[in-house]
């Protein structure tokens, strides 16, 4: 049931913003040139490696200027960058990892595999036994404004908790958080 709803969902938040998917790629291609799409290998299901898509918003040699953990003023930040980001229009590239089957819309953010080193090996498997999601616990509660420790917590358990139930719940606290009012 979850699979199907991930797929009806996405096709049709495809479908509905196209117009946004073209004006985001416009954007980003005319401020900084391509690619406008940056992919990068995040964990999925059972552990299995996944390229995982997202609009560009950084500049192109971002990785050889070094490692700034995206922080509040990055330099390799492009400006429509900045804004993409604020507004979470770099992630609906996303919704195409969705179909593919590699994420879910609800579920723990894709960790990178550097992450791993984060969690027990039970933790890790426990993360690792389902599908990462566009959206998830931790986002619907904290966004950005958490620490490492409660976003894991937040993970781990959306993993024990999982159902049509909650994931509409953070479906909702999302569009909520999004719009500026808050997770409650």
């Amino acid at each position: 049931m979850k699979r199907m709803f991930d797929i009806g969902i996405s096709l049709i938040a495809l479908l509905a913003l196209a117009p946004v998917l073209l004006g985001t790629a416009l954007a980003v291609l005319l401020d900084s040139g391509s690619p406008v799409l940056f992919r990068q290998t995040r964990v999925g299901l059972n552990g299995r490696p996944f390229g995982m898509f997202k609009f560009r918003s950084m500049v192109k040699n971002a990785a050889s200027i070094g490692p700034y953990f995206t922080a509040a003023h990055d330099p390799r930040i492009t400006r429509v960058g900045r804004f993409i980001r604020r507004t979470s229009l770099d992630e609906l590239p996303q919704l195409i990892n969705v179909l593919a089957g590699d994420m879910s819309l609800v579920g723990p953010r894709p960790d990178v595999p550097a992450q791993k080193s984060l969690y027990t090996e039970a933790d890790w498997a426990q993360r690792c036994s389902v599908r990462p999601g566009i959206t998830g616990l931790a986002q619907a509660l904290y966004r950005s404004d958490s620490t490492e420790a409660q976003r894991l917590e937040a993970d781990l358990r959306y993993t024990r908790e999982q159902s049509m139930g909650l994931d509409l719940k953070i479906c909702w606290w999302t569009l909520k958080r999004l719009r500026g009012q808050g997770a409650n």
